[in-house]
């Protein structure tokens, strides 16, 4: 017990150094990575029924070289792409994200830092590291997240380009 608290603590006095941008990069992060993992898990888990009830529909055609079949396999590949890709635009939007809010935590840090020098004439060393230290470590998260970040979509993105084209593989005009 006292060792969640002393994480606790740990986490709220890093929270605190960074300032509120701090804050919304832990919860832009954590949007990301749930939105990661639930992708995982789908392509885990669901992915592959709905390739194999796309492929059931197609394979229960008779016919499949005319242009209203062509359509049909064009309508069940864009169906399951859709499935596949869900999420993932929104997942490269908050990786963009990332740095651009570490940016906005050293922007204002040095705001922070800059008043102090006006309050103090810039005698004040002790105060001024608050600022730079309130400036960095957004700075460093955002970096940090949007790496991480990167790392998932690439993946991702691996998976979901070579499902589609499993799919459209399988989706034969053969007779």
């Amino acid at each position: 017990m006292y060792i969640l608290a002393d994480a606790l603590d740990l986490i709220s006095r890093f929270l605190a150094q960074g300032g509120f941008v701090l804050s919304l990069i832990a919860v832009l992060t954590f949007v990301m990575w749930t939105l990661a993992f639930e992708r995982f898990w789908y392509f885990r888990t669901e992915l592959r029924k709905d390739v194999d009830a796309a492929i059931s529909t197609w394979e229960s055609r008779r016919e499949r070289k005319s242009w209203n079949a062509y359509q049909i396999r064009m309508r069940l590949i864009s169906e399951v792409k859709l499935s596949i890709n869900q999420s993932l635009p929104m997942i490269k939007t908050l990786v963009a994200l990332a740095p651009l809010f570490g940016l906005l935590g050293t922007v204002t840090g040095m705001i922070d830092v800059f008043n102090i020098m006006a309050v103090t004439g810039g005698g004040d060393a002790k105060s001024m590291a608050g600022g730079v230290s309130k400036a960095t470590i957004p700075t460093m998260a955002g970096m940090v997240a949007a790496l991480s970040g990167i790392v998932a979509t690439t993946y991702l993105g691996q998976i979901a380009d070579r499902e589609s084209e499993l799919l459209e593989d399988h989706l034969t005009t053969d007779h």
